[in-house]
């Protein structure tokens, strides 16, 4: 499956456009999974274990865009982006990826 955050792709043409769909996932506690009391207080491991949950996360999200596009026979997604938002009162981390399924000959 082709992804891109351009609204073309060159060498190919947009055949149908199959509508905006949406891959979201809601983290937590990232930054502080699987470490023990003493690295907490490590920034660098902290930091490290921190973006390394956000990537998994972000991966996550992508798969649902992808299975989103399967769903709607796509065989790629123009127009990507991706959005984090921390949700400060609660300490969850969203992230939402979307796009516009599309088939491309």
């Amino acid at each position: 499956m082709i992804l891109t955050t351009t609204n073309s792709i060159d060498g190919k043409q947009v055949t149908n456009y199959l509508g905006i769909i949406v891959g979201t996932t809601y983290t937590t506690n990232y930054g502080t999974k699987g470490m023990s009391f003493k690295d907490m207080f490590n920034s660098q491991k902290y930091y490290k274990n921190y973006e390394s949950g956000l990537n998994e996360a972000k991966e996550n999200a992508f798969e649902k865009l992808k299975a989103q596009a399967l769903e709607k026979q796509a065989n790629a997604i123009i127009g990507v982006s991706i959005d984090i938002e921390m949700m400060s009162t609660t300490g969850v981390t969203m992230i939402s990826v979307v796009g516009t399924a599309v088939r491309v000959q």
